[in-house]
């Protein structure tokens, strides 16, 4: 049997955090399987913890600080994995990255602009460039590479399946000139069309509709619960709270249920696309 391989518990808050949870577990005796028992968590999904992967869920600390009768260790530690720096990202999203690798499947809602993943660097110039009007140019170009970094969400076939609502606003109003936007909108239907991502759009005289406020995430995962991401221009939250999380799931039902079908909404996206490239769009 292959040697195991230890943990660098220097490499990073989650890594030290990680290390100290295998050795209380193995101290007490426990598997990872025991550990995890009586919880919504998966043994794998404990195991990463332990290798500084991912980042402990509050509810899952407490379960493991009772289990192991570790006095609130645990518990105590999570405000200080949640601040570890551990990208290019915001502080608020860096959690949101890790979890996004693990998702099985990710819904998205977005009011005012094109998902991340989905940005080519023009449209992320614009965006980052609103919100950081200040920001150096080796900053922005920063953060267009963290963004691009996170394409295969979107682009590689073994990534989450993904169902993204947009509203029709985001194809009428652009952010940047018409052949950039051209291109921008023909990446996304060629991003729909070699992959799962399936989009719908929300026309503009849909009146009123669930999530009229903010950008929203559901993030489902083979090995945990599933839960909830909501962000604004300078902060997010994740919402893990197990009835919260089913209402918010609802809701985006019914978000879809509004929406054009998947098929209308990949044409109309394309037919923007070629306006734009023909100059038949105005600002």
């Amino acid at each position: 049997m292959a040697a195991r391989r230890d943990i660098d518990g220097s490499a990073s808050v989650p890594a030290f955090y990680g290390k100290e949870l295998r050795w209380k577990r193995e101290a007490a005796g426990r598997t990872l399987q025991e550990t995890v028992e009586g919880s919504y968590f998966g043994a794998t999904y404990l195991s990463e913890i332990e290798r500084g992967q991912r980042r402990m869920p509050v509810e899952l600390a407490r379960h493991v600080d009772q289990l192991l009768r570790t006095d609130g260790f645990f518990e105590r530690r999570c405000a200080d994995v949640h601040k570890a720096r551990r990208s290019k990202h915001a502080e608020y999203f860096a959690h949101v990255v890790e979890l996004e690798a693990r998702a099985k499947e990710i819904e998205e809602w977005n009011p005012t602009l094109i998902p991340g993943p989905l940005q080519l660097e023009p449209y992320i110039r614009a965006v980052v460039h609103a919100a950081y009007p200040r920001a150096t140019e080796e900053s922005v170009k920063e953060k267009v590479e963290a963004r691009r970094e996170r394409a295969w969400v979107f682009e590689d076939s073994k990534g989450p399946e993904c169902w993204i609502v947009l509203h029709e606003s985001i194809l009428r109003q652009p952010i940047i000139g018409q052949d950039a936007m051209a291109e921008q909108l023909a990446h996304v239907v060629a991003v729909a069309r070699h992959r799962r991502f399936i989009p719908q759009i929300l026309p503009w005289n849909a009146g009123a509709h669930p999530f009229m406020m903010g950008t929203t995430w559901l993030m489902t995962f083979t090995d945990a619960p599933p839960l909830m991401y909501t962000e604004g221009m300078y902060s997010g939250q994740i919402i893990d709270e197990p009835e919260l999380v089913g209402q918010y799931t609802s809701a985006y039902g019914r978000l879809r249920a509004a929406a054009l079908p998947p098929k209308e909404s990949l044409k109309m996206i394309e037919k923007a696309a070629e306006d734009y490239g023909s100059g038949k769009c105005g600002r």
